[in-house]
């Protein structure tokens, strides 16, 4: 992933528009008119053998003829032509080109790629509409309308979205700092675009508009990066598409590729809605957010009907209406009439006058047990709207939590909805879409926890990884791609996943020796290659208590098989114990391989009936408990798992730890295309695999086994036990529960190595800071730190080097801290060497930092590991090449 040069697309300061022309309607035409008009201060060039003015102004016969090398060009010329006009305009100086051509195949497409490439040119496009950045003037588009300014960022892989967005946003005065189509995106994509949007510092939030995502760890990766510090909303076309399909296990076939996509963006942090009109309404909620604390929300209405259908919408959209304390009923009642509703809809009654709803809305924003509030105004003859919205602008203004307001009707409460609107407050039309919005927060808050969730290897000793992996060896070596219900168990088995006991048998005299063996009763199970599920065929049989009755089940097994199938083969049976466990729920739970996404974590209820239920979700490994209790949550079977009735609750722990090994199992077999457990018994008791099979596809050898992940697991192999002053410590990365031991090495820094450090007086980490520092990234930053075990068995930080890397990956931005009472004992210098050794091996050419010229230990340290040392303003630059 790479931002190079894509300055030259946002800020260049002389443009080209290679093809201009003054034939009407062409693209060349309206690019080089709407260049002119749009107010662009730099230089405009225009190339066309066939002209020599063009509006007035000179015009060049071809690129070489330039009279200077102009920062971005746009090319409007038959697909043929682009690759040469590529190569020279490299060749000039170029440094960024939009293509605007269609037709280029896949030859023209990385021909011009590759003319591309020795000059570090960025390609936006082929077949794209353009861009636009409204703050300099630019609108290097073919788009019918200009984009007014602003401060959010719109990117689209569709031209046609564009130009139907950009005429619907100016009608409703919405500004861009920058508006973007991507295109066939053969070189800048929408990874490089949310790298760099990130990071500008005139875009306050990033919409998008994806059809498709074809490098996901690079997606993945810039997104996560891009949520982090900015509300970051996406529009994912083609949800119809499931793309489910016949495959080995019920597993393959169930997740679509919706679903995985859903799942994806869950994980980015970033908010997916269903329609462009839906992404603005959100928007507009978050990118003036309040700090959201829980789903909670109360209403505030002049009208019992309005309050009814925002109830109505709340419940069936999943979110809570927050029940009054005593105390905030009666806080409310010393401000309201005896007949307002005494619960929540708080109904102030329809001849309220301003101040009733501003002191409703105060004991509400006062009110521990309330998120957010809701405000529904239906117009009356009694008290103007804007007379409302003039009084309740201070207090929503310094609201401390969420306040959404919907101002019901037409031109009576136009005036309000400007107020609001000016003021930067969420302004809604209807009950409904109000809620839509308090609801869209609510999930988008979700995703941001779930953003910061890395979940951690398993412990050691729980998980036999190197047994699995022998035992896959050999399955491939004999070439059984296909695995059957006792090799998918034992592999179960050796991530401690519990599965019922099963013996294969070649015969039916060694299926009854079997379940002498095992204790009746058992159950009996056909092996066959030809067959898919075993059920479908009568292949199954349940709850055989004595010999006689299994001879039986193995006499009539064949016969059903003849019959509902003729011709498949018998390679013998399975027996296992018979596990009687009433009132337990059946679950499905497996791994599927996406061809963009790789292995992904499937859930839902399981049995004979899976594909007609359709109640699943999923999500992307590798997972911890909060991911797994979320996973669960998503589907219609958790409601029986909290349990009903005599029903105690399912147990949790256990089904989400089976959960986090079955991530664990993804993430670790890279040859594990398929799984599926079904069904997967869950009660109060724990879990138990009753069925299970596997598909095994061969892996290249050298391939990198993390490569088809999306989301980079803990790396546990950078992990080392070193001796210092006496003792062990563990050089490992940090992890997300090293979060009370960062604290506490925080305090214990003295404030002048929290100076040098920080750059600033700080004396305890906010709850953002922490999550910052201990749940990371590890595809683009590395935290290495140095932890002991304390007495009472808890970790103890010593010291921690951090390194975030360019998008680049070229150039690495290193810090180092060591405890202020343990310094000069080499804490820094061995974590200092790990960092080093850590970035010549992730192929960074540079690392760098930034000291303050009085922290004289730092600077004497990195001279010491060659560091050269350059000051500049009030800071040294350190710098060592790799």
């Amino acid at each position: 992933m790479t931002i190079r040069n894509l300055q030259y697309l946002f800020q260049p300061g002389s443009v080209a528009v290679i093809g201009a022309s003054n034939r009407a309607h062409s693209v060349g035409a309206t690019v080089y008119r709407n260049l002119l008009d749009g107010g662009f201060h730099g230089a405009i060039y225009a190339v066309n053998p066939r002209h020599t003015t063009l509006a007035g102004r000179p015009v060049y016969p071809n690129v070489p003829a330039l009279p200077a090398a102009p920062d971005l060009a746009v090319i409007c010329t038959p697909a043929a032509t682009v690759p040469d006009l590529v190569g020279q305009l490299g060749a000039l100086g170029t440094r960024a080109v939009i293509v605007l051509s269609a037709g280029l195949d896949g030859a023209l497409r990385q021909a011009a790629l590759d003319a591309a490439k020795p000059h570090l040119l960025r390609i936006l496009g082929p077949n794209c509409l353009g861009m636009l950045v409204p703050g300099i003037g630019l609108n290097a588009s073919f788009a019918p309308t200009g984009a007014l300014p602003g401060r959010l960022a719109f990117v689209s892989q569709s031209g046609a979205l564009v130009t139907t967005v950009l005429d619907w946003a100016r009608t409703r005065g919405i500004g861009f700092s920058s508006f973007v189509s991507l295109g066939d995106g053969s070189d800048v994509d929408v990874g490089d675009l949310l790298d760099y949007l990130a990071g500008d510092p005139g875009t306050d939030a990033i919409l998008l508009y994806v059809e498709s995502i074809r490098h996901a760890r690079k997606f993945m990766s810039a997104a996560r990066s891009a949520a982090r510090g900015k509300p970051t909303l996406i529009v994912k076309a083609g949800r119809s598409l499931e793309a489910a399909h016949a495959a080995f296990s019920h597993t393959g076939a169930l997740a679509g590729a919706d679903l995985v996509y859903d799942a994806a963006l869950r994980r980015t942090g970033m908010l997916r809605v269903l329609t462009t009109e839906a992404l603005f309404d959100a928007v507009a909620v978050l990118a003036r957010p309040r700090a959201l604390r829980g789903p909670r929300l109360a209403i505030v209405t002049n009208g019992g009907g309005a309050g009814v259908m925002a109830t109505d919408a709340l419940i069936a959209g999943g979110g809570t209406l927050a029940t009054l304390t005593p105390a905030t009923r009666e806080a409310l009642a010393a401000v309201l009439p005896t007949t307002w509703s005494n619960g929540n809809p708080v109904d102030i009654i329809g001849d309220a006058p301003p101040e009733r709803y501003r002191d409703a809305l105060a004991v509400l924003q006062g009110a521990p047990e309330v998120d957010a509030v809701l405000l529904l105004h239906a117009p009356t003859a009694i008290v103007p709207s804007a007379a409302i919205a003039e009084l309740l602008l201070p207090l929503l203004r310094t609201a401390t939590r969420p306040v959404l307001t919907c101002w019901l009707g037409g031109d009576s409460v136009a005036t309000a909805r400007r107020l609001c609107h000016d003021a930067g407050l969420p302004v809604f039309d209807t009950p409904e879409g109000a809620v839509q919005g308090f609801l869209q927060l609510l999930q988008y808050r979700r995703n941001q926890e779930l953003l910061m969730q890395v979940p951690p290897a398993l412990p050691g000793g729980v998980v036999d990884r190197a047994g699995a992996r022998v035992q896959v060896a050999k399955l491939l070596a004999r070439g059984a791609t296909r695995v059957g219900e006792a090799d998918s168990k034992t592999l179960l088995a050796a991530y401690g996943i519990p599965v019922a006991q099963t013996v294969v048998a070649a015969t039916a005299d060694d299926a009854l020796d079997a379940a002498a063996r095992i204790g009746y009763p058992v159950a009996v199970k056909l092996l066959s290659p030809d067959v898919v599920h075993k059920s479908d065929v009568g292949g199954v049989v349940l709850d055989i208590d004595n010999s006689d009755a299994l001879r039986q089940a193995l006499s009539d097994i064949p016969e059903r098989l003849a019959e509902r199938q003729p011709g498949a083969r018998i390679d013998g049976y399975t027996v296992q114990t018979m596990v009687r466990r009433p009132g337990a729920v059946e679950l499905i739970v497996g791994i599927s391989t996406d061809p963009v996404f790789g292995p992904v974590v499937l859930f839902g209820q399981g049995g004979l009936a899976v594909e007609v239920t359709a109640d699943q979700a999923i999500a992307l490994p590798p997972l911890n408990r909060v991911l797994a209790a979320d996973l669960v949550s998503r589907t219609r079977v958790a409601r029986l798992l909290a349990g009903y009735r005599d029903r105690p609750p399912v147990h949790m722990e256990a089904l989400c730890d089976a959960l986090v090994r079955i991530g664990q199992m993804a993430a670790d077999l890279p040859e594990l295309a398929e799984l599926d457990i079904n069904p997967l018994l869950a009660d109060s008791g724990g879990v138990i695999a009753l069925d299970a099979r596997v598909r095994l596809a061969p892996v290249a050898a050298g391939a990198d086994p993390l490569a088809r992940l999306a989301i980079l697991p803990y790396p546990d192999h950078l992990e080392r036990r070193v001796p210092w002053e006496g003792e062990d410590v563990v050089i490992r990365p940090v992890r997300p529960e090293d979060g009370p031991a960062h604290v506490a090495f925080f305090a214990a820094l003295s404030a002048e190595d929290v100076h040098f450090r920080l750059f600033a007086a700080l004396r305890e980490l906010s709850p953002a800071q922490l999550a910052r520092f201990t749940q990371i990234d590890y595809a683009r930053e590395m935290a290495i730190i140095a932890s002991r075990t304390m007495a009472s068995g808890t970790a103890e930080t010593l010291g921690v080097a951090r390194v975030v890397a360019d998008p680049d990956n070229i150039r690495g931005e290193f810090a180092v801290t060591v405890r202020s009472d343990l310094k000069r004992h080499g804490l820094g210098r061995m974590l200092m060497t790990c960092l080093i050794d850590y970035c010549r091996a992730q192929g960074l050419a540079e690392l760098g930092g930034t000291v303050l010229p009085d922290n004289v230990r730092m600077l004497r340290l990195a001279r010491e590991l060659g560091f050269t040392a350059a000051r500049a303003d009030d800071v040294v630059v350190l710098r060592l090449v790799l």
